[in-house]
């Protein structure tokens, strides 16, 4: 596999669409993740695959010198923005999720709300999480799970164009025993499973706003040919209803996902 070539297209399929627009929507889920992992005043955070910044301004909130990282550079600005209406003191950078480019050590807390999950090289992309974490310090991250919708949405996609061989489903993050492979026995991991309810005015409503702004569905609908796309969009709709709790017409989409704590040992 080559990852040079995959990342570069992850890149590409991330900075088409808006992914902003989805980001903002998932909010909840950073300020549960920075309780999970009991953030204090002070603290120094670094926030992995940022995005447009919910984690990285779930620990501003809470008074911690915030670094957040992302390979999108309109994301990037995107967050710095919402940090400047808010009043919120953080840093946003440019950085490889593989490569993060910090000294070993540097943060008290590693974060990341379903970005890290994506990186290729999943081996490599938890090595570095756990070498810039601190000594007794904490790694947070929000993984969607192998049977949430998203991971159903990746299937799909993967149909109408097949992944890398070699790569492996991002959603493999969202399991407690990838995990424990990922980080190794030495680490402590809390990892319940949680539930997000994502609402929208329909499951035809959803797809429309998942193919005009979440990145991956954007690329892939503008690589097929009309029917393709359009069976794309069907079969959105189709995973969405499977996942929709609510029984008005409305979507309630029951996004499934591990809140996962990586306790590093004090002395590694």
């Amino acid at each position: 596999m080559d990852t040079v070539t995959v990342k570069q297209r992850q890149q590409a399929a991330w900075a088409a669409g808006d992914y902003a627009a989805v980001g903002t929507r998932l909010l909840l889920t950073a300020e549960l993740l920075c309780e999970a992992v009991d953030l204090r005043a002070g603290e120094r955070v670094l926030d992995v695959a940022c995005g447009n910044g919910n984690a990285s301004l779930a620990a501003a909130r809470r008074f911690c010198q915030v670094v957040g990282v992302d390979y999108v550079p309109a994301l990037l600005e995107r967050a710095r923005r919402r940090a400047d209406a808010e009043g919120l003191d953080a840093t946003f950078q440019e950085g490889d999720a593989e490569a993060l480019p910090f000294p070993d050590a540097s943060f008290d807390a590693v974060l990341s709300t379903c970005g890290a999950m994506f990186a290729p090289d999943q081996e490599q992309t938890a090595a570095e999480l756990l070498r810039v974490c601190r000594p007794g310090g904490r790694i947070g991250m929000v993984n969607w799970t192998p049977d949430s919708y998203v991971a159903e949405l990746f299937r799909a996609i993967g149909r109408q164009v097949p992944p890398p061989a070699g790569l492996r489903p991002p959603a493999q993050w969202g399991d407690e025993g990838r995990l424990r492979e990922l980080f190794g026995p030495a680490v402590g991991i809390t990892a319940p499973r949680r539930e997000f309810l994502w609402r929208y005015p329909s499951a035809a409503h959803q797809a429309e706003f998942f193919a005009t702004f979440y990145g991956p569905v954007t690329r892939t609908l503008a690589a097929l040919d009309e029917e393709r796309a359009a069976a794309l969009k069907a079969e959105m709709v189709e995973i969405a209803e499977r996942y929709n709790v609510a029984g008005d017409g409305t979507l309630v989409l029951r996004m499934d996902y591990l809140e996962a704590v990586i306790r590093k040992p004090a002395d590694r």
